[in-house]
């Protein structure tokens, strides 16, 4: 069985009504997003983090996966595909995918302020101020922030090496490190790239289906098929 590689970013969740920060509106066109997603804004304001990452979870709770993140799980009956996704949601979960490496941290999870090892599974949207782990520190969202290590980095390397197929959905490979993935994979590996603006310094190599992630996917199916692969 191939092993199919999907580096997903934001555009796969936008579909499912997942919004951006600016997106969310109202008190956070005040901020910029370091004032609420570093290691600083956590220090100086914890109940404002707090507050923007409730309005996220609280969203992510009434949103489903779309037919992109479905149609990838269906896959998984003739690949063996392996999702590395820049997003904190649960979607690509949700809709059935078995193997996902999040880069950047899950926002239905939580962990200690002085134990990074513990984690934990949140069961409602809010996380308040004096929530506590079992040694009895503070929790913070489970993410990753402007700032912060990516850790996830060298698992996620070691996937794309092993790609015999290689798929981007929903990210503009702006974002470093996850942008510098792509040169990880092996020679002659095919890549796609779902994105219906994609962007002008493309590769003549890289095989571009000008698509929304969830139209795009079905047609990547579809190609992957008449080519044999």
């Amino acid at each position: 069985m191939k092993r199919l590689v999907v580096l997903s970013g934001a555009g796969i969740s936008a579909e499912s009504g997942i919004r951006t920060f600016r997106e969310m509106g109202g008190l956070w066109d005040q901020y910029d997003v370091t004032e609420v997603a570093s290691p600083e804004a956590w220090h100086k304001n914890p109940e404002l983090v707090l507050r923007f990452y409730n309005e996220r979870r609280k969203q992510l709770f009434e949103c489903e996966p779309n037919a992109g993140h479905k149609v990838l799980a269906q896959m998984q009956n003739e690949y063996d595909v392996q999702i590395i996704t820049q997003n904190v949601d649960d979607l690509h979960e949700r809709a059935g995918s078995r193997k996902v490496l999040h880069l950047h941290g899950e926002l239905k999870k939580a962990r200690s302020t002085i134990d990074e090892a513990l984690v934990y599974e949140l069961d409602n949207w809010e996380l308040k101020l004096g929530d506590s782990c079992e040694k009895g520190s503070q929790l913070r969202p489970h993410v990753v922030w402007f700032g912060e290590p990516v850790r996830a980095i060298p698992e996620a390397v070691a996937i794309v090496e092993s790609a015999d197929i290689m798929v981007v959905v929903g990210t503009s490979l702006n974002v470093y490190p996850a942008a510098g993935l792509l040169n990880y994979t092996r020679e002659n590996v095919p890549i796609f790239l779902i994105d219906p603006n994609p962007p002008f310094q493309v590769s003549p190599e890289v095989h571009v289906i000008d698509m929304k992630a969830g139209t795009g996917i079905t047609e990547l199916k579809r190609i992957l098929k008449q080519k044999g692969l």
